[in-house]
């Protein structure tokens, strides 16, 4: 196991990486004994993983759980009500902690949830999908969904702890495999060349579920994205470099409906629409370019949007995002692999050009 740790001071916490970490004396049994306990899980990851985890949680004083239904498209405030609801019913304080096993989903929504629920109660993050080890369960941004905007409405809530058990990948479905891995890319894009060339050296093995490629890509990214965190914890400066693709991505979801395309995989075309439109400013070379298609490629990603969504469309989306400031969409771009930079001053046409020639033929 491999530990690290996100520097907050009083809100600081650990993340720990490593297999079989859903062990009586890990660190799941030391966040949560003496304590109500509220597990919250889907019905897919339930299956696989709940009665570990509740048996690494016996010191509990007691426990409970929820099964929510699977998929982006349940991230509502209605789903956020069951939550609540089951909260309340069982008579949960507010020394209560609440326990996310599962995706980026059940980790946003649950983040949420403790966020809200009596001004704020504590939880734990146990993501099971590769994008929620490497991104979404670390930092405290939490959210659901609104039908005009992906993760609109949300709060900075840190977790107390991070359980990363890769063993969970090994059930992991080869597509969510490969949407997790745009966030991998991603930490390489923006800040650490070296890491996106050791990604173009060992993409096969971590496509084959190689342990030790895939353990350092999780350490590599959850150690970017704990510096960044520590620097930025409310996204009012270089944080937000972390969104690449993210803008773009985001449309995809809604106009496509959320979860028809993956997290990842509009994350992955929308980080190949970034390096176009940063090419026709004259700061990504063509080779640059076509370094970060192969790569996306290699992963099992897509590298342009649906072709049904027209460039009007999508622009008009990309207006609600949170990077969005007096009127202006702000964009994270590329001066090049491993720099990128946050602007406004981009000329609509070339964006425009770039909306319509970053689409699939069919």
């Amino acid at each position: 196991m491999s530990k690290l740790f996100v520097e907050l001071g009083r809100r600081g916490y650990p993340i720990h990486i490593g297999p079989g970490l859903f062990g009586r004396d890990g660190p799941l049994s030391i966040a949560t004994s003496g304590r109500d306990l509220m597990i919250v899980s889907n019905e897919t990851v339930a299956p696989l993983y709940l009665a570990a985890v509740t048996h690494a949680t016996a010191g509990a004083r007691r426990t409970e759980n929820i099964i929510l239904p699977d998929g982006e498209s349940y991230k509502t405030l209605d789903v956020l009500d069951r939550v609540f609801s089951a909260l309340l019913q069982k008579r949960f304080g507010r020394d209560a902690v609440l326990l996310a096993l599962g995706g980026g989903v059940v980790g946003d929504l649950v983040g949420f949830a403790a966020a809200s629920f009596q001004r704020g109660i504590d939880f734990v993050q146990v993501p099971t999908t590769l994008l929620a080890q490497v991104d979404s369960s670390v930092g405290g941004k939490t959210a659901v969904n609104h039908a005009l905007g992906k993760n609109m409405i949300g709060a900075f809530h840190q977790p107390i702890s991070v359980v990363a058990d890769t063993t969970t990948l090994d059930t992991l479905p080869d597509r969510e495999l490969s949407a997790g891995m745009a966030e991998v890319v991603k930490y390489g894009l923006v800040c650490d060349a070296a890491f996106f060339l050791w990604l173009e050296d060992n993409a096969e093995r971590l496509l084959a579920r190689d342990r030790e490629a895939l353990t350092y890509a999780i350490q590599r990214s959850c150690e970017i994205k704990a510096q960044v965190v520590a620097a930025d914890e409310r996204e009012t400066g270089n944080r937000a470099l972390l969104n690449l693709g993210h803008t773009f991505g985001h449309a995809i979801e809604n106009a496509m409906g959320y979860g028809v395309w993956l997290h990842g995989e509009a994350v992955a075309a929308g980080m190949a629409m970034a390096a176009d439109l940063s090419r026709r400013l004259g700061w990504l070379t063509n080779e640059d370019v076509e370094r970060t298609e192969t790569l996306l490629k290699r992963l099992a990603l897509p590298i342009r949007g649906p072709h049904q969504l027209g460039p009007e469309t999508l622009r008009d989306l990309m207006m609600v995002d949170k990077k969005v400031a007096a009127g202006k969409n702000r964009l994270v771009l590329l001066r090049s692999i491993g720099d990128a930079l946050l602007s406004e001053n981009f000329d609509e046409s070339n964006l425009f050009t770039t909306l319509t020639e970053c689409r699939s033929t069919a």
